[in-house]
């Protein structure tokens, strides 16, 4: 027996969820607006079903189950879905979503919208390529730009992008269907689909504004309601719905099984539990038949089996790497050296040691880096001191971490990283400290902290700004306090530092690098010699030969530089007589 409070709780889902929920009737009578039958809306990502509009549960069946290679098909409004299961449940399973519905008459408009950047309909390839490009930043189905630039001018389907008013970029995307353009809908409703922003935009309330366009799109239209699918885990996406008054309703989705949605239907193997930068290289070792055995979850460790050859590692650490090569790695002072007797560009650097020395080099070089001897993901780095008191406060910082401290001095430019794997160069980005953009509304330590949630959410938790004196002396040197109103559209970088692990965002330059450049790299990793290795660069522009070095990371992060193939190099370097096999596969 239903008790009362659900009782009352399918009461209000059967009312939000209209006529066509509760029955699943098509409407009939001699003014009765005939739905088309068995819809299908190609988007590019893949194939929407409009579930409700087949008869036949076997023939929608077969249907989804003839889904395309890396395609990502989604069947909605199912009226039976165990049923629809039942047919084929080798190959179909239960999207583990949540569907909303917002009302016309339930949304309120919302404020005038960030200066930072503006919401319109997609134009050009341009665009296109932008929407296939942060498709593939956020793991979701690739889409074929020509695909969309050819239905942008329908009715049916409504692309929309943000495009940022500083530099012109594309930093996200949605899409919607037109139900009543579709299948001629006789509940006059629309639906949202694809929702994605850059997980490098530095400006909140990009999803919002995409959202609210798109449903005041479709209103406009004169359309009743807007519907959407949302991952029953992704809370962000779910507070900003019920923020903007969507409600849940009893509708499913049912997808084809495949690659791209395994771990939604599969137990997790136990590489799952592995960080994304051990988890990037066991995936591509399953991928070629190579055994995966986790030793330290924590610590990111794990064996590579094949054959009678087994290969331990940490991460993208492995036994090929000697002791020697590691401690020139671990001892920023011993690469120093290294590099330069190499005959590479360095900057100038001393220990510090008593007062009058280190001064005697501020004084010097106006503007200094200060770190540990010994150490890596940014800890206990300082960069751009200027005076005697901020030198001394960050000596004593980074003695928490090593006891030995180095003064560097600072270079102006764009902080590359460039990965080595074999001594070739694979991969090369530019890294960008973290920036905010103001509001106008929001206080700098609520911006720093909505940041933080897209980094953690974008990077699997691994980039975020330390809320430390650090942060707070680089928020003080742009003449603010965290407490303080940002105006609307100003821009401020809340850390000097550039790293990933510190909230940094990275940029693939990997097709623009110079020839010098990528030379100078791989002279860095033989001299050193390591075989894989993240080299660290200033450079005032990638297309340039300049450069000075700064650092070797002996245990870089792969999964930092898509959609570079660096794990599959570094598992050619592991195993070199598996890419064939990989080749023979991908042909």
């Amino acid at each position: 027996m239903m008790n009362k409070e659900n009782h009352n709780i399918q009461s209000r889902l059967n009312r939000n969820a209209g006529p066509s929920l509760r029955n699943w009737q098509k409407v009939s009578g001699p003014n009765a607006i005939q739905m088309v039958s068995d819809t299908i809306v190609e988007m590019g990502w893949g194939r929407l079903f409009f579930g409700h509009t087949f008869d036949s549960c076997k023939k929608l069946a077969r249907l989804i189950c003839m889904e395309g290679e890396m395609m990502r098909d989604i069947a909605f409004y199912i009226r039976d879905p165990h049923v629809l299961i039942s047919i084929a449940p080798d190959k179909l399973f239960l999207d583990p979503s949540h569907a909303f519905r917002l009302w016309a008459h339930d949304y309120h408009t919302g404020d005038v919208p960030p200066q930072a950047f503006t919401v319109r309909r997609l134009t050009s390839r341009e665009d296109a390529n932008a929407i296939d490009r942060i498709y593939a930043q956020r793991h979701m189905a690739g889409c074929n730009p020509e695909f969309i630039l050819k239905r942008r001018a329908g009715r049916t389907r409504t692309y929309m992008v943000a495009e940022s008013a500083d530099d012109k970029g594309i930093i996200g995307t949605v899409t919607g269907v037109d139900h009543v353009e579709a299948f001629n809908d006789p509940e006059n409703g629309s639906s949202l689909w694809s929702l994605a922003v850059d997980p490098k935009a530095d400006t909140p309330g990009v999803g919002e504004s995409l959202v609210r366009q798109l449903i005041e799109h479709y209103f406009a239209r004169g359309r009743s309601f807007v519907d959407l699918s949302v991952m029953h885990d992704n809370r962000e996406a779910i507070q900003l719905y019920e923020k903007l008054g969507f409600q849940r309703i009893p509708v499913f989705c049912i997808k084809r099984k495949n690659t791209i949605n395994e771990a939604l239907f599969v137990a997790a193997p136990p590489e799952e539990s592995l960080n994304p930068y051990a988890r990037i290289i066991t995936d591509e070792a399953r991928r070629r038949s190579i055994s995966v055995e986790v030793v330290d979850a924590a610590y990111g460790y794990f064996t590579l089996k094949m054959g009678g050859r087994a290969i331990t590692c940490r991460e993208s650490l492995s036994e090929l790497t000697s002791a020697i090569a590691m401690s020139r790695c671990d001892d920023k002072r011993l690469t120093h050296r290294v590099l330069y007797s190499a005959g590479l560009e360095t900057p100038a650097q001393q220990e510090a040691t008593d007062h009058k020395k280190n001064m005697d080099f501020l004084n010097t070089h106006g503007r200094l880096v200060v770190k540990p001897a010994r150490g890596e993901q940014g800890i206990g780095i300082s960069v751009d001191i200027r005076s005697p008191y901020e030198l001394k406060q960050a000596i004593e910082k980074a003695r928490n971490h090593c006891r030995d401290i180095i003064l560097e001095a600072y270079v102006q430019g764009d902080d590359l990283r460039i990965i080595v794997i074999n001594y070739k160069v694979v991969a090369a980005a530019v890294r960008k400290p973290p920036q905010i953009t103001g509001t106008g509304r929001h206080s700098i330590q609520h911006l720093v902290e909505k940041y933080n949630r897209r980094r953690l959410a974008a990077t699997g938790g691994e980039s975020e700004v330390p809320m430390d004196g650090e942060t707070v002396r680089c928020i003080k040197i742009n003449g603010y306090e965290m407490d303080d109103i940002l105006p609307a559209g100003d821009t401020i970088t809340v850390r000097n530092t550039a790293n990933l692990h510190t909230g940094g965002t990275i940029h693939d330059v990997t097709a623009i690098l110079h020839p010098d450049i990528a030379k100078a790299a791989e002279k860095a990793a033989t001299a050193i010699g390591i075989p894989v290795t993240g080299l660290d660069f200033i450079v005032p522009d990638v297309q340039k030969p300049d450069y000075l070095f700064i650092e070797a990371n002996e245990r870089p992060g792969l999964a930092n530089h898509e959609p570079q193939p660096t794990a599959e190099r570094f598992i050619d370097f592991l195993f070199p007589e598996t890419s064939s096999i990989k080749n023979s596969m991908e042909s």
